[in-house]
């Protein structure tokens, strides 16, 4: 029997990361957090240790900011509960992670490749024992990015937040901290 996929998603700061923190304690006692998030200068590197320091000793912390879906497969059958924080992160890691593969600037038809990745982590924690919890940032609110990778970004995020979001069993959007169920308040599928 599998455990449930749960997604989250929200603005930056919306408290979405919390949220998905207290399901995570609500749903099992052994947990592991997969962290994507690189600390590449001293702002992100406070964020953090802050995220460090709100999760509980107990849980078992996977820096991994490329490789998530074998980590999910690894720790699925081990785990109570998965929490992975952040997708987004996730996603500009692979796009970085093409680049230099390629040898270049990030070109439009990277983002299939990216995307297949993406379905095979949505399928990986759909089918884990371990219920798994993804966080994602919701950007399809903001403005249109005035440049190229920007745009890219954007699309790539919210194609990736439709994937997860269409095999989980429970999806919220948090806003200035109050998660909205998805799956229950929608009204008709597109």
């Amino acid at each position: 029997m599998s455990g449930k996929l749960i997604f989250i998603t929200g603005g930056i700061r919306s408290g979405k990361s919390t949220f998905a923190e207290k399901i995570t304690t609500d749903l099992g006692q052994n947990v592991t957090y997969i962290a994507t998030a690189q600390a590449l200068d001293e702002e992100m590197l406070d964020r953090i240790e802050l995220h460090r320091k709100r999760r509980p000793a107990t849980w078992t912390t996977v820096e991994e900011p490329v490789n998530t879906t074998d980590e999910i497969i690894k720790h699925g059958s081990q785990s109570d509960v998965i929490l992975l924080d952040c997708l987004t992160f996730l996603l500009s890691n692979l796009m970085f992670k093409k680049e230099r593969e390629k040898g270049g600037q990030f070109k439009k038809e990277y983002q299939g490749e990216i995307l297949e990745e993406i379905t095979s982590l949505a399928k990986a924690a759909k089918e884990a024992k371990a219920h798994v919890v993804i966080v994602s940032n919701e950007v399809g609110m903001t403005l249109v990015s005035d440049n190229f990778l920007g745009r890219q970004y954007q699309e790539l995020v919210g194609r990736a937040n439709q994937i997860i979001a269409g095999l989980a069993d429970e999806a919220y959007l948090v806003v200035a901290g109050y998660p909205i169920d998805l799956k229950r308040g929608r009204s008709k599928d597109l």
